[in-house]
């Protein structure tokens, strides 16, 4: 009697993991319907709080990151200010002739201190995650020790499909610059599961809270990630763009995020689109479709955990 209740209690543990993996599975045949037909190269990477609820697209491609590099920077620099080696209320000064010579790029910092100032770190820090300044990333670079230190950090912690080796004035000098600062779709997820749950103390409890108030704050991207979904969720996440060369070719429409029900449910979701011959407008829309279904599909697994 025994072996036959044993038997029954495994064979409904097989068929409700059944059912769960062709849930998640539907998912991704959604998320390829969406890619169809798309003139874009596409990596997705989703990953719930269950193990099983994991799943990629195109995961391991090495895919151009373009601003999203500025979350690992921030993170490198954070583990920078935990080993005490400087402050978040240190000044940095920036001189007017590097104000100049980043007059050809995005940097609200540029905008603000037109003729140069004192800047705290923190807001730095601030600028370069959550409004993607290139300025305060090149700056945040020198703190550190260049882009090695960033590198070395992410492999010692275990992120190894990465590279980066330029700094942003050096990317944004030479169009086929930004292929060799990439990430995979997968390991972006890794680096977001690292940084979230914090794991061995990666960062220090107020480090930690920093970051994830800057990336719950980034302003870029409100037609990417957010594109579709409702007002009021959270989502901590950095975005990243080529812009199109002249040929109409975007080398880069990026955005990781961390989107967040509560503190016990959440998911992971990574979206790298490259080498796209649509436009804007499109390629947002794709990245937004991808995070409405995941949405909708974590939403769905959340409400019942909570009835239950």
């Amino acid at each position: 009697m025994k072996k036959i209740i044993v038997l029954n209690f495994c064979l409904f543990i097989f068929a409700f993991q059944s059912i769960e993996a062709q849930s998640i599975l539907t998912l991704k045949q959604k998320i390829g319907q969406v890619l169809e037909g798309n003139a874009a190269t596409v990596g997705v990477a989703i990953q719930g709080v269950d193990p099983t609820d994991t799943i990629s697209i195109n995961g391991h491609l090495q895919l151009p990151m373009q601003s999203v590099f500025k979350y690992h920077l921030a993170l490198t620099t954070l583990h920078y200010v935990d080993q005490g080696k400087c402050k978040l209320e240190d000044s940095i000064v920036i001189d007017k002739e590097r104000i100049q010579a980043y007059s050809h790029l995005w940097s609200p910092l540029r905008k603000k201190y037109p003729d140069g100032a004192k800047v705290p770190l923190a807001e730095i820090l601030k600028y370069t995650v959550a409004l993607s300044d290139n300025l305060g990333c090149d700056l945040l670079f020198e703190l550190i020790g260049g882009v090695n230190v960033v590198q070395a950090y992410m492999n010692k912690i275990g992120v190894r499909d990465i590279a980066i080796v330029h700094t942003e004035i050096e990317m944004q000098s030479k169009w086929e610059y930004q292929y060799e600062n990439w990430i995979t779709a997968k390991a972006a997820n890794q680096t977001l599961q690292l940084f979230f749950e914090n794991k061995d103390n990666l960062l220090s409890p107020e480090s930690h809270q920093f970051l994830l108030n800057i990336l719950k704050e980034t302003k870029t991207g409100k037609k990417s990630i957010r594109g579709l979904l409702p007002k009021e969720t959270v989502v901590a996440h950095k975005t990243g763009h080529s812009g199109k060369n002249s040929e109409g070719l975007t080398g880069a429409q990026n955005d990781i995020g961390i989107i967040i029900f509560s503190e016990s449910s959440y998911f992971y979701v990574s979206i790298l689109l490259s080498d796209s011959m649509e436009d804007k407008v499109t390629n947002q829309r794709i990245i937004a479709e991808i995070a409405k279904l995941t949405w909708d599909y974590f939403l769905k697994k959340d409400s019942k955990s909570t009835n239950n």
